[in-house]
């Protein structure tokens, strides 16, 4: 069961809302921006030890927003599983988790908003790449396009076969082992996809200008399969 009340959760002047998406037995907190006339809405699935507030993913979500596309930044853990995962480090490799968790939060937001008939798109970073990846091959006529930072695409396995939409791939050139990582996925996957390597970009594409390029690269990727212009 996934609901909420969106009278409670009410948007400020910047058109963004704190929403609490109630899946189950849980409770995942989420950040929600929709900026005016928007062609489609990103779903944010973040990586290892991460969380709705990575100010990485928030830099990409602010130009994704300045492109007029909605953006649903949330916690994939609850606060209580984020503790444990701190000490094990097991929960952010459970890509069966959150993959689940990713699709029930879809089905929330087609729920809540499907009345507006945005295309859906996932930006997923490190193993939240995977946890898209799982996600738009069982929702494959939903989802329109997918993006991975980082990612460990990998980690969807045989799921890989099945993704049907559009996905770019951008890794950082000195993150040798996951270009490899990501190239041999793309080897599993029948979708149209594409590989971007970002010269001088470490695995957090931490230096100068090279989050920009990150945030490019996506927002043009997520406009042409939501109909926008590029």
């Amino acid at each position: 069961m996934v609901w909420l009340d969106l009278d409670q959760y009410p948007k400020n002047k910047s058109g963004k809302s704190s929403v609490k998406i109630r899946i189950d037995s849980v409770i995942l907190r989420g950040d929600i921006v929709f900026p005016k006339n928007p062609v489609g809405i990103v779903l944010f699935v973040h990586g290892s030890g991460s969380s709705r507030l990575s100010p990485r993913n928030r830099f990409v979500a602010d130009v994704l927003n300045q492109n007029k596309i909605a953006t649903l930044l949330f916690d994939l853990l609850t606060a209580e599983e984020e503790e444990i995962d701190s000490i094990s480090g097991a929960l952010r490799f459970n890509i069966d988790l959150l993959s689940d968790r990713l699709i029930k939060v879809t089905d929330w937001v087609l729920k809540n908003y499907g009345k507006l008939n945005l295309k859906i798109g996932y930006f997923g970073a490190s193993t939240g790449a995977a946890a898209a990846l799982v996600a738009a091959s069982e929702k494959s006529t939903m989802i329109h396009a997918v993006v991975s930072r980082g990612g460990r695409p990998d980690l969807a396995e045989d799921k890989l076969g099945k993704v049907r939409c559009p996905t770019l791939l951008i890794v950082g050139g000195y993150d040798d082992v996951v270009i490899d990582l990501n190239k041999e996925a793309m080897t599993k996957m029948n979708s149209e996809k594409k590989l971007v390597i970002i010269p001088g970009a470490t695995h957090l594409f931490e230096e100068k200008g090279k989050l920009e390029d990150v945030s490019k690269y996506a927002s043009n990727w997520f406009l042409k399969y939501f109909g926008g212009t590029t």
